[in-house]
């Protein structure tokens, strides 16, 4: 039975309800930016003007008006000093993030070993600039990820790319921008073309992503139809999404060609220690690489078949990275990376534990105290006896 035959048979109630429900997901799915408070501050200036004007035709002093306070212009109000909270997209069960971007600022997180949270936002916030990923550090907001990176690096004194000459960098960079600029955009294609195999192949859950009790056929059928939409008109603008299947394809072979050969045997780009292309890299070809192996996809194939250098690279990216890989891909809880809160039972145990140790050794000192003191006791006797049979043998 199709969804519009249900919806018929279900009545106007359930239509209506059906409706709402579409509304509220394409509100948590929206890329606006959300709105701040620049609109009311502008109304609250017009009232105050109003008034100003008003006093004066009457020849009353204008009435005072406070100076408009500074809003609060991030979502986590109580931060800690030098935390930095990531707002990303949330978890699959094949890879930690869907978004190159998020996955990007992730793991340049967790390979100079600064101090993060990421915020399960339901993908209900953007940064002022309509974007994911984008970070919260002491109070300000940060967006883009080239951004992001690069402000992270000077404020904790991280720069991966510090041992590198002018012209590992010259081509780091343009490695880095084929990737973000070209190789992307083959990602984007076959995604917006084929979002059935999306949601199979990372076994994305809706639900659980948006945070909604609405059944998953059905948040499955809008996904499609809004994203569908969406990406089709993105890559359109591009100019890639004129190509046929098999031209884009090609693309993204030729590109991971030059990152297999530049690659080489080496452990990563520049020799044995990761730098940002390795991390650009990584959270590309991860979103090639990580998809169910019965889902269809020639580009991975090509990957596995022919670049196997890039294959190896991901598994040492990941195995850096990421050591709570598979925690991540079973629980899709967003902190895996954080130290987890004792459990109540666990802690009572502990409790009982220390107790049970502390009686233990109160109950061996009492008994050493005991033994300690008839030992005395046995010794004065000794020398009591000693001394009588002293007198009586005199």
């Amino acid at each position: 039975m199709t969804m519009a035959t249900e919806t018929e048979n279900n009545g106007p109630a359930a239509e209506t309800k059906e409706i709402k429900d579409v509304k509220e997901m394409k509100e948590a799915l929206k890329d606006e930016t959300p709105p701040d408070n620049k609109q009311q501050q502008e109304e609250t200036g017009k009232e105050a003007e109003t008034k100003k004007e008003e006093a004066e035709k009457k020849d009353e002093p204008a009435p005072e008006t406070s100076a408009p306070t500074k809003s609060v212009s991030v979502h986590k109000t109580n931060y800690e000093k030098d935390i930095v909270y990531l707002y990303q997209l949330p978890r699959t069960s094949t890879v930690p993030s869907l978004s190159p971007y998020c996955l990007k600022v992730e793991t340049w997180l967790r390979l100079n070993g600064i101090k993060y949270e990421n915020v399960d936002h339901k993908i209900k916030f953007r940064s002022k600039k309509g974007q994911l990923p984008f970070v919260e550090l002491n109070g300000e907001e940060i967006a883009d990820s080239t951004i992001i990176l690069k402000e992270l690096g000077q404020k904790f004194s991280k720069d991966l790319d510090a041992g590198l000459t002018t012209e590992q960098r010259s081509v780091s960079h343009a490695m880095i921008s084929m990737i973000e600029h070209h190789l992307v955009w083959v990602i984007t294609w076959w995604r917006s073309k084929n979002l059935d195999l999306v949601l199979k192949g990372y076994k994305v859950n809706l639900q659980r992503a948006l945070g909604t009790r609405m059944p998953n056929a059905i948040l499955n059928f809008f996904f499609k139809f809004i994203f569908g939409r969406k990406g089709a008109r993105k890559v359109k603008a591009h100019g890639i999404g004129v190509h046929t299947a098999e031209t884009v394809s090609q693309f993204g072979c030729d590109d991971l060609k030059v990152l297999c050969d530049m690659l080489a045997d080496k452990p990563f780009f520049f020799g044995d220690e990761p730098t940002m292309l390795d991390v650009v890299a990584f959270a590309h070809l991860a979103q090639i690489l990580y998809i169910e192996k019965d889902v269809p996809y020639s580009v991975r194939d090509y990957m596995q078949e022919s670049c196997p250098n890039l294959v190896g690279h991901c598994s040492r990216m990941k195995e850096r990275c990421y050591p709570d890989w598979e925690e991540i891909s079973d629980t899709l809880e967003m902190n895996t990376h954080l130290p987890k809160p004792e459990k109540p039972e666990e802690k009572e145990g502990k409790e009982e534990a220390k107790e049970t140790k502390e009686s233990k050794e109160e109950k061996e000192g009492d008994k050493e105290k005991s033994d300690k003191e008839e030992k005395e006791v046995d010794k004065d006797k000794e020398v009591e006896e000693n001394k009588d049979k002293e007198k009586d043998g005199k």
